[in-house]
């Protein structure tokens, strides 16, 4: 697995631009300019290739912020996003809205001809993730996910070494998403987050990404799941609330490889082992992925054996994703750092632990229903 799967290089990047005169800059929309809309559309006006056609978002003050960030090219601003779909000098588009949204607009977007960037997760249920694949499939157009994890430098040397053998064959996974407390109740993301029907909730939302990892490590998708989730310190907290506050999953590979995933809002500050971590545990020993990526060998009592790091870590490119899918849309050769089955798989992996939550039993991937 080679450097240049995990990170578009600037040498290619820059290859694509110097391909392309100034006036065939990709005409780029992005829906939904919330915190992390915005982050995104910055990505978009630091790439040469790129000019802002349009803003879209239903929050005036939000509209206007992003309008005012990316004033040089003067975008078009609405609060419906299917005028911004259906204009001729819109390329791209960049879809950060609130989950439930996701594949109902990717898919309008892609029959429409365009390019996507879709932030994750492309789907909340089956049903929409099924739509984002076919609809994927079916288009000539680059279509990418935001599951930036994967254009890390850092991360994708060291998956790439554990595929290489480095620790054997891979028994166990340990990973958790951790935090000190709750999103803001009455925070710009109150109004959405707190709806399991809007969000999906903290692990189809946020541990996504955490899943994916996992799923990279793994070079697979779970096959089954069971888990139990709850609200014991957010109960009713906003009034309405649908979302667990906290979960503990066993997901199952194929051969039997068994990842136990938990996750919570209330893990004091300052006690050890909190945030975010994924060890894998294997043949030759252990790797703590999320972070270090560090190696530890198996050693016997007593026995001091260097622990080795599988990857130097480096200054992360903080837009690579978004340079990565440029790129692509430019012309240049390389591998989707996060594909359709990428995107999917994520999607439904952390659907697959929702629905174990709920139903309190035993859920297969085959439930899902969904082909990659």
């Amino acid at each position: 697995m080679e450097r240049r799967h995990f990170l578009v290089t600037s040498a290619t990047a820059a290859q694509a631009v110097l391909a392309q005169a100034p006036n065939d800059r990709v005409g780029t929309a992005v829906i939904g300019t919330g915190n992390r809309g915005s982050y995104l559309l910055q990505g978009v006006i630091a790439q040469p290739n790129a000019k802002v056609t349009a803003v879209c978002d239903l929050k005036p003050d939000r509209l206007d912020k992003a309008a005012s960030a990316a004033a040089k090219d003067n975008p078009f601003t609405t609060k419906e996003w299917r005028k911004v779909i259906e204009r001729k000098d819109v390329d791209a588009v960049y879809v950060a809205t609130p989950p439930h949204l996701h594949a109902e607009m990717a898919v309008a977007a892609l029959e429409a001809g365009k390019h996507v960037y879709c932030e994750k997760p492309v789907g909340i249920t089956p049903a929409q993730v099924r739509s984002v694949v076919r609809a994927a499939k079916r288009s000539k157009k680059v279509f990418v996910s935001g599951q930036q994890l994967r254009s890390m430098v850092q991360l994708g040397t060291a998956v790439g070494k554990i595929h290489g053998g480095v620790m054997g064959q891979i028994y166990m996974i340990k990973a958790q998403r951790h935090a000190s407390a709750d999103l803001p109740h009455d925070g710009s993301s109150g109004d959405w987050y707190f709806d399991v029907s809007k969000s999906g909730g903290y692990l189809i939302e946020q541990s996504v990404h955490n899943l994916d990892l996992c799923n990279w490590v793994m070079n697979a998708h779970p096959v089954r799941a069971c888990g139990f989730g709850g609200n014991m310190r957010y109960k009713n907290e906003p009034q309405g609330r649908t979302i667990f506050d906290n979960g503990s999953m066993v997901f199952e590979y194929p051969g039997g490889v068994k990842m136990e995933f938990t996750q919570n809002v209330f893990h004091p500050r300052q006690m050890p082992g909190g945030n975010q971590l994924v060890y894998i545990f294997g043949e030759k020993g252990g790797v703590d992925l999320m972070y270090s990526t560090n190696f530890y060998p198996h050693t016997a009592q007593g026995e001091n054996v260097e622990i080795k790091a599988l990857a130097e870590k480096v200054k992360e490119e903080p837009h690579a994703h978004t340079a990565a899918f440029f790129a692509l849309v430019g012309g240049a050769n390389g591998k989707n750092p996060a594909d359709i089955t990428i995107g999917a798989s994520a999607a439904l992996t952390a659907i697959l632990g929702h629905e174990a939550m709920v139903k309190q039993r035993v859920v297969t991937w085959q439930e899902l229903g969904v082909e990659l």
